[in-house]
């Protein structure tokens, strides 16, 4: 896709074949919006390694769409984080995902070399070069372990200091919040792009318990308006639909750089949103 900003996907890799296939069948549906790419995430400690791997091979060759892997350093070693990067550099794969990652339950930081993302996007230039474009993480509303918010903005310019060509933020739903976010770091010298992440609102019990996992807000407003929903599907869907439109459309309209959907492996509410924004196909 061949404009000024950018639009891209994301995906998990899938347990049973059935799955698979659903996923496989979802991002066909999804190229025909022309990403820039996609991606597809990386289990706690590389507990998803294999189907990872899989995935992204089989996204990139059959698809047709670029498509980024995530990376963790932790509870890899420099060894096994070489040879996955070979194995990329090789299939042809231009970008990467470079994140610290999540500790599986009772793993401790000594499982792997490197401790830190800003570690992981040196170790990467070291070993390849410029053959990647190194994505990384963004928290707008400040990352759940951060001790605070300052220590967090100085750890993410860090990140991007190492080599990152680019970011892509945790979700959320206050686009000012985003603004805030992109306003301090750029005082820190930061200056590549930061691209917003786009949760589509499908379920809200879901929603409230990932969001309250990983830091990131519910306004109260659109908390309570889910709540009075009860089960009603359609209109929990409806209105998710109406409020994630209307903060892309801020976003978009303030600079945003381009969205990042999180799909949860799911095409229509992305698309939903995609054709809501009038964006190109």
């Amino acid at each position: 896709m061949s404009q000024e900003r950018r639009y891209s996907f994301e995906f998990f890799p899938t347990k049973t074949e059935a799955g698979h296939e659903k996923l496989m069948n979802v991002a066909r549906r999804l190229a025909g919006c022309d990403p820039d790419f996609f991606s597809c995430t990386y289990g706690a400690g590389g507990s998803t390694r294999d189907r990872t791997l899989n995935t992204v091979l089989q996204l990139d060759g059959e698809v047709k769409v670029p498509t980024a892997p995530h990376l963790s350093c932790v509870g890899d070693s420099r060894a096994e984080l070489r040879s996955l990067l070979n194995t990329y550099k090789d299939a042809g794969i231009r970008r990467i995902v470079a994140l610290r990652g999540d500790l599986p339950s009772g793993m401790g930081l000594a499982n792997g070399e490197l401790r830190h993302a800003s570690d992981l996007v040196e170790f990467i230039r070291a070993e390849t070069g410029g053959h990647f474009h190194i994505e990384v993480a963004a928290y707008p509303e400040m990352h759940p372990q951060a001790r605070n918010l300052e220590d967090d903005l100085a750890r993410f310019a860090a990140k991007m200091k190492a080599g990152a060509d680019s970011a892509i933020t945790q979700y959320f739903f206050n686009a000012d919040s985003y603004f805030h976010f992109v306003e301090r770091v750029r005082k820190l010298g930061v200056e590549q792009p930061i691209v917003p992440g786009i949760m589509p609102i499908t379920n809200y019990s879901k929603l409230a318990r990932f969001s309250d996992a990983c830091g990131a807000e519910l306004p109260r407003w659109v908390r309570k308006q889910l709540e009075a929903y009860g089960d009603d599907l359609e209109s929990i869907q409806a209105f998710g639909e109406q409020v994630v439109t209307a903060m892309c459309e801020k976003l978009l309209e303030g600079g945003a750089p381009g969205l990042h959907f999180y799909t949860l492996n799911q095409a229509e509410p992305s698309l939903a949103i995609w054709n809501n924004l009038g964006l190109p196909r």
